[in-house]
């Protein structure tokens, strides 16, 4: 079994702009160091940022309607 190495209670907002592109501009090396690891981190962190950023255009889209 893995050690934590961190954790925080820190959850991003869907809604806002700056928590998106946080994550969004956040390289994979963030996520990764291992040469070996960082393809797969690459794809996997890749369909993660399209999906942040959709939800975050339909949530304002949404916005706008009400």
């Amino acid at each position: 079994m893995g050690e934590t190495l961190f954790t925080s209670t820190y959850t991003p907002d869907p809604r806002s702009a700056i928590d998106v592109l946080a994550f969004v501009l956040t390289p994979i090396e963030a996520f990764a160091s291992d040469p070996d690891e960082l393809e797969a981190v690459a794809v996997l962190l890749g369909a993660a940022k399209e999906e942040a950023i959709e939800r975050w255009q339909s949530l304002q889209t949404e916005a706008l309607r009400q």
